[in-house]
């Protein structure tokens, strides 16, 4: 897979959905707003952007698209220049779904506080990943459904409150769902059901990869503050991001999670480096990890991830079995040759095949209006967890349990009403492992 490949698969996509859903003019039951009377009914489900970039913004519109009686009512960004290009784009796509009036569009650091101020049913948070334990604790307090973004946190300290915040969720019957988008796809939804049948045996051995291109990155000026030109390029920063075993290849080691029916691992050991990119600019992460997660029953898995500029893409999950095996590309193969030889046939005829990203939308939705919303946050924060118990391993150099990782006392993220322009977090040392400590 290639540069374009990726960004066209996961920020780029908000020309991809389909058609525009008109609103309903039928059966209105009036409730206060803004608007004319005429618009809202007693089923209108209000959404609410929190974080207008690329990845929200798609959300946004999938979310707008998934029943005919949904609108987009609130959105909040510290960076104008993202609001403004996201309802735009928005209009573009659902004009009849965007419906935010200039009191409901939220600028600053408590802008999320604003948005859940309102009468907004669906929160979405598209914020980088530091900020989602205290967004998802603020959402799940005022009553909020939520879809957010994966990864859930950049350290163990936030995977622990995630996982409480989840459980709170639960108890509140509020819609609580992640964006590990592979989970909605439907050719890896066949090939893991058959997986979990036993059509490959018992799994003994699971290859992930996710081995890319250089990723984006935007170009600062000279009048803006060390924390405004980390934000604008926050991908590179581990206490914004979390490394990009964790922004970006958390999604391979998630299909790893599920392969083994999201079983945990109990060690893993690996290594990881900065070979590639090493200019200033880049951060202070890795462009490379190469770890291995042992499972109870003694099966491993090995991941490999890198980001480096004119080298051959992989993403997908190869897995041996004792009675076969299953190959997955992503993008356009999945195969099993075990018990009964099977491979998804509608690949390269089938063109329209259900959006991951909108059936996401469409499923949580449905849950939310059928009284039984999903919640997966559990799950999420394992498989970010994973992905942070990775990068550990590897800028260490030492050999950890999960237990360890999971109990680490490393936090990475200022208290969230320490954010300002002129916050002055310090980024820690590019990580050298034999030097820099486990904690």
């Amino acid at each position: 897979m290639n540069k374009k490949e990726t960004n066209n698969s996961r920020r780029n996509f908000i020309k991809l959905s389909g058609s525009t859903l008109a609103a309903s003019t039928l059966g209105f039951n009036v409730v206060a707003n803004p608007y004319p009377k005429h618009l809202f009914n007693a089923d209108t489900l209000k959404v609410g952007l929190i974080g207008c970039g690329g990845r929200g913004t798609g959300a946004a519109l999938q979310a707008c698209k998934a029943d005919k009686n949904i609108y987009l009512t609130a959105v909040a960004d510290v960076f104008e220049d993202r609001m403004d290009t996201a309802i735009k784009s928005l209009m573009e796509e659902v004009p009849d779904k965007v419906k935010i009036p200039d009191t409901q569009k939220f600028l600053g650091f408590d802008a999320y506080k604003k948005v859940l101020q309102t009468d907004v049913d669906v929160v979405i948070l598209g914020t980088p990943p530091n900020f989602r334990p205290d967004h998802l604790e603020a959402a799940v307090a005022a009553g909020k459904h939520v879809f957010f973004e994966k990864p859930v946190a950049v350290d163990a300290a936030g995977i622990r409150k995630v996982i409480e915040i989840a459980k709170k969720a639960k108890e509140k019957k509020l819609g609580f769902m992640s964006g590990f988008c592979w989970r909605y796809d439907m050719p890896k939804r066949e090939t893991f059901q058959r997986i979990q049948n036993g059509e490959i045996g018992d799994v003994l051995s699971l290859y992930n990869t996710y081995n890319t291109g250089a990723s984006w990155w935007r170009e600062t000026k000279p009048s803006w503050g060390k924390f405004k030109k980390e934000l604008r390029n926050w991908v590179y920063y581990t206490w914004l991001s979390g490394d990009h075993i964790v922004e970006q290849a958390v999604h391979s080691l998630d299909l790893m999670s599920w392969a083994k029916g999201d079983v945990l691992p109990v060690k893993a050991s690996g290594n990881g480096g900065r070979q590639s990119r090493i200019e200033p600019e880049f951060g202070n992460i890795y462009d490379h990890f190469s770890i291995t997660y042992e499972y109870p029953d003694g099966s491993r898995g090995v991941h490999h991830s890198r980001q480096q500029k004119e080298t051959s893409g992989a993403y997908g999950i190869e897995l041996l079995g004792t009675k076969g095996r299953c190959d997955v590309n992503v993008w356009n193969h999945h195969e099993i040759k075990g018990v009964k030889n099977w491979r998804w046939e509608k690949e390269h005829t089938d063109k329209d095949k259900p959006n991951m990203y909108q059936t996401e939308h469409d499923e949580l939705m449905a849950s939310i209006r059928k009284g039984d919303p999903i919640n997966d946050g559990i799950r999420s924060a394992h498989s970010t967890m994973l992905a942070i118990w990775g990068r550990m391993v590897a800028y260490t150099g030492k050999d950890l349990t999960w237990s360890d990782a999971l109990n680490s006392t490393e936090v990475l993220t200022p208290p969230i009403d320490q954010y300002s322009w002129d916050l002055d977090w310090k980024v820690k040392d590019i990580a050298r492992p034999g030097f820099t400590k486990f904690a």
